[in-house]
């Protein structure tokens, strides 16, 4: 009779070793921008759906570039990132199944209250980073290879500039994240480029206001991705998929449409527009 909790137990752990590794497992790891994880909206929208699925979702906060080359590397099962370009590029080169948009806010050119290039109130984003240029006043970038240094050196282009390659005085590479971009603007007094949702959520403003936005240009759209299991195998497909599923889906996108700061709504779902 004593064996009997003991045989118990053995088959117990048989069983529970042959059971399929997302049986045993029901998570994903998620490659996605530092927006999406310092704005709040991951800290709002995952226990929803873990509520209604069961499924935990770790995320990796990094740069879209690095997010995606995490993705590259199998080291993730969704990316979520804000680089349109360079997210059907992941899916042409065969490293992501289908990008799916799923919602957008816009970028804003934040800098001091001084206002020493005479901007602020702006609408024009390419007059406003002329003007920057002109009186060499300070700008931070984040010089990370993520979605926002992408716009932001797609707007010097648009602007007939190349800071990041001429590297005048003035412009500051930190190779860091939206909040330290912001802490060190503050610091240098100087301006930079944020997306608006960490910009709302942001706590340490201090003597940093918005200078220039409204411009059709600072558009940000984010889309989704599962890698693709045929590079990777051990990619969670059915369970990335249902995470995909979920935030394309009405309640995902009113989960998010849901997120809001002080009465300030960060993200606009925007599922099935094909931006």
């Amino acid at each position: 009779m004593r064996l009997r909790p003991i045989l118990i137990a053995a088959f117990l752990a048989i069983g529970t070793a042959t059971l399929p590794a997302s049986a045993q497992d029901k998570s994903i790891v998620v490659a996605s921008t530092t927006s999406t994880q310092d704005s709040g909206l991951f800290g709002f929208i995952l226990p929803k759906f873990k509520a209604k699925t069961g499924i935990d979702v770790k995320v990796i906060a990094q740069g879209t570039g690095q997010a995606l080359d995490t993705g590259r590397r199998g080291d993730a099962d969704v990316v979520f990132v804000h680089a349109k370009a360079q997210e059907e590029k992941f899916v042409a080169d065969g490293f992501g199944v289908k990008r799916y948009p799923v919602m957008y806010n816009d970028f804003v050119l934040i800098g001091p209250k001084a206002d020493p290039a005479g901007i602020k109130g702006g609408k024009d984003i390419v007059v406003g980073l002329k003007a920057i240029n002109d009186k060499a006043s300070p700008f931070v970038s984040r010089g990370d290879k993520s979605g926002t240094h992408s716009a932001e050196l797609n707007l010097w282009k648009a602007a007939s500039l190349d800071p990041a390659g001429t590297k005048p005085g003035w412009y500051r590479e930190i190779g860091q994240g939206m909040g330290a971009a912001l802490n060190t603007a503050g610091a240098m007094l100087g301006y930079v480029l944020s997306d608006r949702g960490t910009w709302i959520s942001f706590k340490n403003k201090g003597d940093l206001q918005i200078a220039v936005e409204g411009d059709k240009r600072l558009f940000n759209q984010y889309g989704i991705i599962l890698v693709n299991p045929t590079k990777h195998a051990h990619v969670k497909k059915e369970l990335g998929q249902a995470f995909i599923d979920w935030v394309v889906s009405g309640e995902g996108q009113q989960a998010i449409r849901d997120y809001k700061i002080d009465g300030q709504q960060l993200f606009f779902p925007n599922a099935g527009t094909g931006s």
